[in-house]
């Protein structure tokens, strides 16, 4: 799945537990008629992807639904759902930097050589 829109929030990198484990927060908010603030996380090596992103910037994230179930001391059984981000695309167009693109003309010399018989020879 994908999810399409403009960075609201990066979150720093959070380390849990005695094994390390890693978690970073991205809010992207979609835009369409009622915009929605998605909050998606990445994990372990996948938090290093937001390293190069900043609010602002419209993105594609490709994304994993996660669900869990946890019963609670009181033997009630809860549902949890995650957004998990996996992949993540910048949709900016790139600026053509370093390309060898000559300025466009503002305007055209006229002909020379044109001759009035020369003017409609297009067979439609």
């Amino acid at each position: 799945m994908e999810v399409q829109g403009k960075i609201k929030l990066i979150g720093d990198t959070k380390t849990f537990g005695n094994n390390g484990f890693r978690k970073r927060e991205l809010v992207v908010t979609t835009e369409e008629q009622y915009p929605q603030h998605l909050m998606i996380e990445f994990v372990q090596d996948k938090t290093d992807l937001l390293n190069n992103y900043q609010v602002g910037q419209p993105v594609k994230v490709g994304v994993n639904l996660r669900g869990r179930e946890w019963v609670n001391p009181q033997g009630e059984t809860k549902y949890f759902n995650s957004i998990q981000g996996w992949r993540i695309e910048n949709l900016q167009p790139s600026q053509p930097g370093g390309q060898n693109v000559p300025p466009p003309d503002d305007h055209f010399e006229p002909a020379q050589d044109f001759k009035d018989e020369d003017y409609d020879d297009l067979p439609f």
